[in-house]
């Protein structure tokens, strides 16, 4: 269990995305008290240069040199956390803040990536119809940018098989570990979750770190995303993911992405995603 006290980063970037919403994320989530039920100190909020509504034009990418730019200064952020002696919780903002957290890590060793999305998140700036960066995250993390070996990340509970079809979307690499949510379903999510961590605990990593997407989670229950999926994981099975990892001792941080409380009408998608990392951050300070 992480022995580290808890301090929240926000991180309200839109820049992966054409549309706006994510960046009130870490407002709600602070509003239902997240910060308190973790007993987490809250460290700091980054500001976020203005976005450019056209694909970079020799990148592909919206906002690519924006990103760029500000990954490094999330990367500090995360380093202060850590030098602090405490665990940082990243509230995004969308999937490209992965780049600035793992930075920060790819700074100091060698660090796994348990990436919890309802996308495998490998578009090519070609395949991807708008240039939205937070489609290809895990893509750029693991090949491009700062890197994470493919062969020290997890792709976990992803179902967008038809998009990544549909679009081009370029494979996983083989070397990188892959438990899509048929997968998942097919082990059950502890032991789904097991292999996983026991995946990023081996020997030669230093630790590993967790990226959350709201939208790993059944649409049901999380309809406040900007890209819906059928299916997905339930309240429980993604505590139970959370515990596992946390209970591994070997985790050194997580961010929350794409929750966007604006499409949430009823707030019980915020709601719901806060008990869930009360609960699983909850438990592992204990």
């Amino acid at each position: 269990m992480p022995t580290l006290p808890y301090a929240i980063l926000e991180a309200p970037s839109t820049l992966g995305l054409a549309t706006e919403g994510v960046e009130h994320l870490p407002d709600r989530l602070m509003d239902l008290g997240l910060a308190e039920r973790i007993h987490a100190h809250r460290a700091e909020r980054l500001a976020v240069p203005p976005k450019d509504p056209m694909p970079d034009p020799e990148i592909g990418i919206l906002n690519a040199r924006a990103i760029a730019a500000w990954s490094p200064k999330l990367a500090d952020a995360v380093e202060a956390v850590l030098d602090s002696g405490r665990f940082p919780v990243v509230l995004g903002g969308d999937c490209t803040i992965l780049m600035g957290s793992m930075l920060a890590f790819r700074r100091r060793g060698r660090y796994g990536l348990f990436f919890i999305d309802g996308n495998a998140d490998f578009f090519q700036p070609e395949a991807e119809p708008h240039g939205e960066g937070a489609s290809m995250d895990l893509a750029l993390v693991t090949g491009r940018g700062p890197s994470v070996r493919p062969e020290d990340a997890v792709a976990f509970a992803y179902r967008d098989h038809k998009d990544q079809e549909e679009y081009g979307s370029q494979p996983l690499p083989k070397e990188l570990k892959a438990i899509d949510l048929p997968a998942v379903r097919a082990m059950g999510i502890e032991a789904a979750a097991r292999e996983a961590v026991d995946h990023l605990t081996r020997e030669e990593l230093d630790g590993f770190f967790i990226h959350l997407d709201a939208d790993c989670l059944d649409d049901v229950i999380m309809p406040a995303v900007d890209f819906r999926v059928p299916d997905g994981l339930s309240w429980d099975e993604l505590e139970t993911a959370l515990r596992v990892a946390l209970a591994s001792g070997k985790a050194v941080g997580i961010e929350i992405t794409i929750y966007n409380p604006r499409l949430d009408e009823d707030g019980s998608a915020g709601r719901g995603l806060a008990d869930v990392l009360a609960a699983a951050l909850g438990a592992a300070a204990q």
